[in-house]
């Protein structure tokens, strides 16, 4: 926790260093504003990730907030994305080696997979032919139009953002990815 308040406190430093530069205070989703111990919601380290409430295959909504305690991958994908079909198989192995691992702010790792998908056969066949094993499958079907795709604000898949068990983003972009995924949970892990 006091590493956390040290976090803030360099991020509030440096946000006042900026409005004392520039003049100008940033009004983006991004720019980070802290109300007591609270973090606000925005896309950079240290914020917390906008909530998702999207429906599985079945039809049941599955909200991100419904995996809090859990260190979760948010992977945005479709089965008619190639790159991330390739990612799927690293995914999959980070799900198996950490799902049970304890973290600092989280207990065990899972993957909330939010599909750009329009057609629900190819995508429930994606999931199974992947052998994505989490139980954390939604998608509203409306491919580049789904909502999330606006509050995460990104224009290509695979798009993935690691939240640690309080929703408090702790990797995005390339950290989250490949071989840096791995290095990334082996060194968020108390194992």
């Amino acid at each position: 926790m006091k590493l956390n308040k040290l976090f803030t406190a360099g991020l509030i430093a440096s946000s006042l260093a900026l409005v004392a530069f520039t003049g100008k205070t940033d009004t983006t989703p991004n720019h980070i504003i802290v109300k007591g111990d609270e973090v606000a919601v925005g896309l950079n380290l240290g914020n917390k990730a906008p909530e998702i409430k999207l429906s599985d295959p079945n039809g049941k909504t599955i909200a991100l907030s419904d995996l809090k305690g859990k260190m979760v991958l948010i992977d945005f994908w479709a089965a008619w994305c190639g790159p991330c079909r390739r990612e799927n198989p690293n995914v999959v192995a980070m799900y198996n080696k950490f799902k049970d691992s304890k973290f600092e702010n989280g207990k065990g790792f899972t993957v909330y997979s939010v599909s750009l998908d329009k057609d629900p056969k190819r995508w429930q066949n994606a999931i199974m032919q992947d052998k994505l094993a989490w139980p954390n499958h939604v998608s509203d079907l409306k491919a580049w139009e789904t909502a999330p795709r606006q509050d995460y604000q990104f224009n290509g898949i695979p798009f993935a953002i690691l939240v640690d068990g309080n929703g408090i983003i702790v990797g995005k972009g390339q950290s989250v990815r490949g071989r840096n995924l791995g290095m990334l949970l082996k060194s968020l892990s108390k194992n």
